[in-house]
């Protein structure tokens, strides 16, 4: 006997498969039609021979796990520390008052510029190195988990605040026991955000001087037109970013198991 959850979930998960056999009979109709130049679109049998030699060769004498492995490296580093260091200081600005005077003009001047608009600035006081690329990466997460962090503590009800305060809780017992848990939702919600952007952005840090890596992977094949080597390039993007979104996800559901209830 079905659930009425399970009947709830059952054409949501019919519409989902519908969508992604309609997008495979496009690509396969496209790429055998003459709409599209030979070559610029190339047909499934193309990708699946072409990854597989990537499996087995790797691209420009390095495996691909190792193009995989090293982008994973850069993004989850730049991630972690952006994390590291945007959520205490976006918690202290939302929680005080003061703290936030001090720094959201910064970040409000901060936030808009493109990461794409420190490359060359990253690429002049780090080098081709590692640590240009981490830097930019960091850059994007720290401000998408500092605003979160920010909203998360600043939003938080007054009237637990006062209930608090009537319970004889310092301030930081109140920040510690109250607003923290209370801000978790909102930082778990950038925390999404900025995890996307970070392995996002990951391709363009790859743009200059990598010689390794799915960017490069990229942005190389393109400049030799092996173009079945960039669609399969943005697909491992993807599917990544795919997994990375769940496990954040898992892990949200572990820590804050009250959302929603």
């Amino acid at each position: 006997m079905t659930t009425p959850n399970a009947e709830r979930r059952l054409p949501d998960a019919a519409y989902s498969a519908g969508a992604v056999v309609v997008l495979l009979v496009l690509w396969f109709a496209l790429s055998r039609s003459s709409f599209v130049k030979p070559g610029y679109l190339p047909t499934p049998e193309e990708l699946g021979s072409t990854f597989v030699d990537l499996v087995k060769n790797g691209y420009q004498g390095k495996p691909l796990h190792e193009h995989i492995g090293i982008s994973l490296f850069r993004s989850l580093t730049g991630f972690a520390l952006g994390v590291l260091t945007g959520t205490p200081l976006g918690l202290l600005t939302g929680y005080s008052r003061r703290a936030g005077a001090m720094v959201s003009p910064i970040m409000a001047f901060i936030r808009p510029i493109p990461p794409i608009a420190f490359i060359p600035m990253a690429v002049l006081y780090f080098g081709l190195g590692e640590v240009g690329k981490i830097v930019l990466i960091f850059f994007v997460s720290f401000t998408y988990v500092q605003a979160s962090a920010q909203a998360g503590a600043a939003n938080f009800p007054i009237a637990y605040r006062r209930a608090a305060q009537s319970l004889g809780l310092t301030r930081m017992q109140t920040f510690v026991r109250i607003v923290m848990p209370g801000a978790l939702p909102q930082i778990f919600t950038g925390l999404k955000v900025a995890l996307a952007l970070s392995w996002a952005v990951v391709v363009a840090a790859e743009l200059v001087g990598a010689q390794s890596g799915l960017g490069f992977m990229i942005s190389d094949a393109a400049l030799l037109f092996r173009i079945p080597v960039v669609f399969i390039g943005i697909t491992l993007i993807g599917v990544i970013g795919l997994v990375l979104n769940l496990a954040l996800n898992a892990l949200e559901t572990r820590i804050v198991h009250w959302k929603g209830r």
